[in-house]
């Protein structure tokens, strides 16, 4: 036993965090399965996966704004407007899907690139940029759509889309399958390209990444254009889930996506952190609010939790770095 804590000990903080978040995960479906046997059967786990991919998809995107010790608040609405704007060009056509698909991708993509550009090079405040860009967004969905009552509005996802995003392939859901794509490649970009070691660069210590050749600010600039294309493709899997977007489909993902990067080990403060963390934390969200709801918790109980496990983990993870 004290050979196992030596090992575990040795390790450094970053694989620790990410050791902590998947015995998080393990913990609380052993928690669930005693108090509800079946709670993490294959069918049961299945749907909490296929729920937790859609927070994982924008906690790829808020995970890498975090890596330079930024935050983005404009995803709620990121997301929602990729989803109108989806159903909206696509028009339910299979025709008009390749186009809509654009449509929606390339506003998430312009929305971080202002947001990055604002950031970088005018020096305004991640949190204000940011909130500011997802008011802008709300008020310019809400006002081209006319409250989603246009004609377009009412337009479903296309027919393979929404394939796509329920099939199948061997029991296993394509969303997972999709979700595993975008994981994998969320991983050989930080961890097997030069970019993914300048971000880390950049999040430790900016001054000195800039002072070693690192282009900083298009750094930050290209995560935050990521981030917006990462909250669109929540949103497009959201409406392919669902058939239709609705208004605010996009704000419980705010602070799901931001406790998933906690929770999953990454550094709120930056240069530290894994996505296969953000996977472990983003299952461990969805099953505390299936075993709350199990255990008929009321909605404003599971948010206290929410907030006391983030506070918990960020002061943790404080005292950590201020130690190093």
């Amino acid at each position: 036993m004290s050979a196992l804590v030596a090992r575990f000990t040795a390790l450094t903080p970053g694989v620790q965090r990410l050791v902590y978040a998947f015995a998080a995960a393990a913990f609380i479906l052993v928690a669930g399965t005693i108090l509800h046997p079946g709670f993490a059967g294959w069918t049961s786990l299945r749907a909490m996966l296929v729920v937790a991919s859609f927070i994982g998809f924008v906690a790829a995107g808020q995970m890498l704004v975090v890596l330079v010790g930024g935050i983005d608040l404009s995803m709620p609405w990121v997301l929602n407007g990729a989803a109108i704007v989806l159903t909206t060009t696509s028009l339910g056509q299979t025709s008009r899907l390749p186009l809509a698909l654009l449509a929606a991708i390339g506003t998430g993509a312009l929305v971080g690139m202002a947001n990055g550009l604002g950031v970088a090079w005018l020096g305004v405040p991640a949190v204000v940029m940011t909130l500011g860009m997802n008011g802008v967004l709300q008020g310019l969905s809400l006002g081209l759509s006319k409250g989603l009552t246009c004609a377009s509005c009412a337009s479903y996802a296309p027919e393979p889309l929404r394939r796509l995003v329920v099939g199948r392939v061997l029991g296993v859901p394509t969303e997972l399958l999709l979700w595993a794509g975008a994981g994998l490649a969320v991983t050989v970009l930080l961890t097997l390209t030069t970019f993914g070691r300048r971000v880390y660069a950049v999040g430790n210590n900016p001054r000195a990444a800039f002072l070693a050749g690192v282009p900083v600010r298009a750094v930050t600039v290209a995560l935050y254009t990521l981030s917006g294309v990462f909250a669109a493709v929540a949103g497009i899997a959201l409406v392919g889930y669902g058939g239709q977007p609705s208004l605010g489909l996009g704000d419980p993902y705010l602070f799901e996506s931001i406790a998933a990067v906690v929770v999953g080990g990454v550094s709120i403060l930056g240069g530290r952190g894994h996505y296969a963390g953000v996977v472990a934390g983003s299952v461990t969200l969805v099953a505390i609010v299936t075993l709350l709801q199990a255990e008929r918790v009321p909605e404003y109980g599971r948010d206290i939790i929410y907030g006391l496990v983030i506070l918990a983990i960020l002061f943790t993870y404080g005292r950590e770095r201020a130690d190093d």
